[in-house]
């Protein structure tokens, strides 16, 4: 293994990744709706993962541990996304966007692909990149085995915390109300969290790879998007008007990091 299979892959996925996201922005100028992108992100990165895992010639249990991980996040957390955009129809984010890009003379060809596909492509290709560079290398050692250790959690946290939201949200009575119970008593983001763990675990299982430490990109720019950008805050401000008691569940519930609620003295 040298640093150029690692490159020559990179470019193969980043190439891959961009001609992925086109076809996707074709299907989107046909439904004029680019809402399906959410799911198609996580699945892309499956995409990644069995692409590098064909492409690399590794040590079998470390790349079949590695894509599996990925696997099992990426197809149930993509499926769930598919399924809600179904029931949910067009995502308010985006048809805010096309509103504000709209009167620059962008119509929704131009707007989808300049400012959704193409760099969401690239972005999709850049977090995944813990399941391309970590596919080198023979061993598996104690921090790859910390790392699968996080990323089953971060599966299960995300999995569980996505499961009591539809159930929660299934309840008539629950119209308008905060879900504060379950995992979501202890963290406002449970499946955001998941998220979390489930990329620096499958990091760490890179990090034992030489070169390994150049995925490192991947996690952090997750961490950012999931706690300073398009993930909580974003999501945080429409719950805010929309949910009268919202502000009442900040003031108790940790806003990223599970931990015990403060008391409602």
């Amino acid at each position: 293994m040298t640093d150029d299979s690692m490159v020559q892959l990179a470019g193969f996925n980043l190439a891959l990744a961009i001609g992925l996201f086109l076809l996707l922005w074709l299907v989107a100028l046909r439904l004029r709706d680019v809402s399906f992108i959410d799911a198609f992100w996580a699945l892309g990165m499956v995409v990644m993962a069995i692409s590098s895992f064909l492409w690399v010639e590794g040590g079998v249990t470390r790349q079949v541990v590695l894509t599996g991980l990925c696997l099992v996040w990426g197809l149930r957390l993509g499926f769930h996304l598919f399924r809600r955009w179904r029931r949910d129809g067009v995502d308010k984010r985006y048809s805010n966007l096309f509103a504000r890009l709209e009167p620059k003379g962008f119509g929704f060809a131009r707007a989808s692909l300049v400012f959704v596909f193409l760099p969401q492509s690239i972005l999709m290709w850049l977090v995944s990149l813990p399941v391309q560079l970590g596919q080198f290398g023979a061993t598996m050692g104690i921090l790859a085995i910390i790392g699968c250790v996080m990323a089953i959690i971060g599966i299960a946290f995300e999995t569980i915390g996505d499961a009591q939201l539809e159930v929660f949200r299934r309840n008539p009575e629950n119209a308008g109300k905060v879900m504060d119970t379950g995992l979501w008593r202890y963290t406002r983001h449970p499946n955001y969290f998941g998220d979390f763990c489930v990329w620096w675990g499958l990091f760490l299982i890179a990090a034992e790879v030489p070169y390994g430490w150049l995925a490192l990109p991947g996690p952090l720019f997750l961490s950012w998007t999931l706690m300073k950008w398009s993930g909580a805050p974003l999501l945080e401000r429409g719950l805010a008007e929309s949910r009268p008691g919202y502000a009442d569940y900040v003031s108790r519930t940790s806003g990223f990091f599970p931990w015990l609620p403060k008391s409602s003295d």
